[in-house]
């Protein structure tokens, strides 16, 4: 049987993807450069779908809404 891939990922596992720290990661998302989360309760998450298609743009920092 095969595994299925999570739909969403953690900050961990996505500071894993990108080799860097978590600390790293919270500061990148609060400077503005992470592609944005999805928040479930209490838990931060990101579609592993629209991570993967970020990093083979080269993850370009997010369009501001607010231009």
């Amino acid at each position: 049987m095969k595994t299925q891939e999570p739909l969403l990922i953690s900050a961990e596992q996505l500071a894993e993807m990108l080799q860097i720290s978590t600390r790293t990661l919270w500061r990148l998302l609060s400077a503005g450069k992470l592609i944005t989360p999805v928040h479930i309760g209490g838990s931060t998450r990101w579609r592993l779908e629209q991570v993967r298609k970020w990093i083979d743009e080269g993850c370009p920092p997010p369009a501001s809404s607010n231009n």
